[in-house]
C-alpha cells in the first residue's frame, strides 16, 4: 500500500473514531488537522480527510481548498461524518455544496456518527433545539432522511459509529492499487 495520512477535524469525537479506525485499518498515520502543517502532509501519496457534517458543510475542508496546488498528483479521499443514516441523495447534494472547483473530482464516503446533546456546545444545542421545533411543524410523511433522524435523537445520547462504513473507502483504495 502506498504511504499515506490521515487528517481529521471533528468536535464531539466520531470523525476522530474513524480517523483511528482507518488509521488501523490501513496503517497510515494520523493526525489531526489542527496540529498539521502543508509541509509535513507534502510526502504522502494518499490523503484522507475526515471531517464532521455541520449544517451542511464538512468541517476543516478549508484546509485542502487552501493547499490544492500543494497537494497536486496526490490521491485525496474525504470521509464526512453525519448524524442521520446513509442516504444516496443526501451524500450526492453533501458532495455538490462542499467539493466544488479543484475538490470536485474527490470521492466522497460517508459514516453514521453520534449523538448527544449534553456534549454539544450551548450554540450547537440551541440550533439542534430550533431546528428540531421547526421540523417538528412538518408533516412527518415529509421528512427527509436527516429530519428523520434528527425527530428521532431529540432527547438522547446515541452513537451510530461502525467500522462498516469504513468498507466502501477501503475497497476503493484496494481497487486504486493502494
Amino acid at each position: 500500500m502506498e504511504k499515506g495520512i490521515i487528517l481529521y477535524k471533528s468536535k464531539y469525537g466520531a470523525t476522530e473514531k474513524y480517523a483511528n479506525w482507518l488509521a488501523e485499518m490501513t496503517g497510515f498515520d494520523c493526525m489531526e488537522e489542527a496540529k498539521v502543517k502543508v509541509d509535513a502532509v507534502a510526502p504522502y501519496e494518499i490523503i484522507i480527510w475526515c471531517g464532521g457534517i455541520y449544517a451542511s458543510g464538512i468541517a476543516g475542508l478549508s484546509f485542502l481548498k487552501k493547499h490544492m496546488t500543494e497537494l497536486r498528483g496526490r490521491k485525496i479521499l474525504v470521509f464526512c461524518v453525519g448524524a442521520s443514516p446513509y442516504d444516496e441523495n443526501a451524500l450526492k447534494e453533501i458532495k455538490a455544496h462542499n467539493l466544488t472547483g479543484d475538490l470536485q473530482e474527490i470521492p466522497l464516503f460517508y459514516g453514521r456518527g453520534m449523538w448527544d446533546e449534553s456534549r454539544m456546545t450551548w450554540r450547537d444545542r440551541t440550533l439542534c433545539k430550533l431546528l428540531q421545533k421547526s421540523v417538528a411543524k412538518k408533516d412527518p410523511s415529509t421528512y427527509k432522511p436527516w429530519m428523520k433522524a434528527l425527530m428521532c435523537a431529540v432527547g438522547k445520547s446515541c452513537d451510530w459509529t461502525d467500522k462498516n462504513y469504513l468498507t466502501p473507502l477501503m475497497e476503493y483504495l484496494r481497487q486504486a492499487g493502494s
